[in-house]
């Protein structure tokens, strides 16, 4: 069982530099950055004024990215639709080669249509943008001579480099509950990342997965299950493990340098002994 770090950075909180270093020499597998480019004033879901401090994921996945050599970085979540493909794809690639192929993309699609709206994004086929713009980056990360022509997206023949470290890419990972998400990962992504999902539902989505996989000729086993907000406690992961998730990924509270070591290392000794 992978086991991995989520944290919720900050201006305020410890740097991403001193938290990944001690992270890796202790033996976690990859560490987890979220997304919330902005928060709207008045949402009809409230959401925690602190998500409105996010500082953007793969700026700060480029700086950890230089002082350490074998964790992972992933994306826990970022919102897709929000971004223009031909920018984040140059920049996932970026940061996948200085990173030397360490990047896992965990994408979503935000739940506030207030900021879809202010970010100019199709909220109501919010998945179906989606999956263009990953199409679109596949073609980007790929292709000599990149072309793509869509509903949302359509750029005449370019050239997108460089190109990711990792082949094809880096696996893209499908956050969410929906009814349709193991159809689309099986479709056009390479794993889901669920939160706040039980063990049952895990066990439920793994075998909807290989089902689905089998049925289209895809190899099941390279479909990843990552599950985020999973409780530091060795039983509770171990019943993660025993469901066919691959990752587990345990949350660091947002805290400055002395609290968040300390807890890292408490963490640590609950999940990785």
């Amino acid at each position: 069982m992978l086991i991995g770090l989520a944290i919720l950075p900050t201006a305020e909180t410890i740097d991403v530099t001193v938290l990944i270093e001690r992270a890796e020499a202790l033996g976690f597998e990859s560490l987890w950055a979220p997304e919330q480019n902005i928060l709207p004033v008045r949402t009809e879901r409230p959401v925690p004024r602190l998500w409105g401090d996010i500082v953007d994921p793969l700026i700060l996945l480029a700086r950890a990215s230089a002082v350490s050599t074998t964790i992972k970085l992933g994306t826990a979540v970022s919102v897709i639709p929000e971004r223009d493909p031909l920018i984040l794809a140059k920049q996932v690639a970026t940061l996948d080669r200085y990173s030397g192929g360490r990047l896992l993309l965990g994408i979503g699609v935000g739940s506030g249509h207030e900021q879809a709206q202010i970010m100019g994004s199709d909220f109501p086929h919010r998945w179906t943008q989606a999956k263009e713009a990953v199409l679109a980056m596949k073609s980007l990360w790929t292709d000599e001579v990149s072309e793509f022509h869509g509903r949302y997206y359509d750029f005449p023949p370019l050239y997108c480099f460089p190109k990711p470290a990792q082949r094809p890419h880096p696996p893209v990972l499908l956050g969410g509950k929906a009814r349709n998400v193991f159809k689309r990962i099986v479709a056009w992504g390479d794993g889901w990342i669920p939160i706040d999902v039980t063990p049952q539902e895990v066990a439920a989505g793994r075998a909807t997965l290989d089902r689905l996989a089998r049925a289209v000729g895809r190899d099941h086993r390279a479909l990843t299950i990552s599950v985020v907000g999973v409780s530091a406690e060795r039983p509770v992961i171990e019943q993660y493990a025993r469901a066919g998730a691959d990752r587990v990924i345990v949350g660091l509270e947002a805290a400055g340098e002395t609290e968040s070591l300390a807890e890292l290392e408490r963490l640590a000794a609950a999940v990785l002994g």
